[in-house]
């Protein structure tokens, strides 16, 4: 692939990106502020048809259009670098696990070490970063009106749990019904 095919590919995989984080929604009824968006996808096929640093490329344009584009102030000066971590994780360990040697067995591994390598980043950076961060520029203290522990365990671990088995099943699903296409751009 040249390096114009390849640096246009990761501006349109970018923009789309971006597009999907627009369409976020929660999934826990108690924490409507924990949303999930499928943002993930076009970086994971980024991953398989480029490589690791053309799929960290694309999520460092997504993050920077976000920021840029789409700024909601606090929100996401605290979010946004949390996501990005937690979505490198997760990207990480299919570039590790699955992009070395391409199964189904080490697919799902691989998805299984990537939510686990999510929820841990994201229950500690809400633990040191986030609820800190929340409650001096937001007046918007957690440990007040919920409890730091029921807040951790009751919200944010099951939400990025099931966060990571979405984004899992997202990605294959997608990954399956695009195989034919990706095998013309796999690297």
């Amino acid at each position: 692939m040249t390096k114009t095919r390849k640096m246009a590919l990761i501006a349109i995989l970018s923009a789309i990106s971006f597009l999907l984080m627009f369409f976020d929604f929660p999934l826990l009824p108690g924490a409507s502020f924990l949303k999930i968006d499928f943002s993930i996808v076009p970086i994971l096929l980024g991953l398989t048809m480029l490589d690791l640093s053309g799929a960290f490329s694309i999520l460092l344009l997504r993050s920077l259009l976000k920021l840029i584009l789409n700024n909601q102030g606090v929100n996401t000066y605290i979010g946004l670098p949390m996501n990005f971590l937690a979505v490198a994780v997760f990207v990480l360990a299919f570039a590790w696990i699955w992009k070395q040697k391409k199964s189904t067995s080490r697919f799902w591994l691989a998805g299984l070490v990537g939510t686990i390598s999510l929820t841990a980043v994201m229950f500690l950076l809400n633990y040191v970063y986030a609820v800190p961060l929340y409650a001096k520029f937001a007046n918007f203290d957690i440990s007040q009106t919920l409890g730091l522990a029921n807040y951790l365990f009751a919200m944010v671990l099951p939400f990025n749990l099931l966060e990571g088995a979405i984004f899992t099943l997202a990605f294959w699903l997608i990954y399956v019904f695009l195989k034919p296409t990706l095998k013309n751009y796999e690297k």
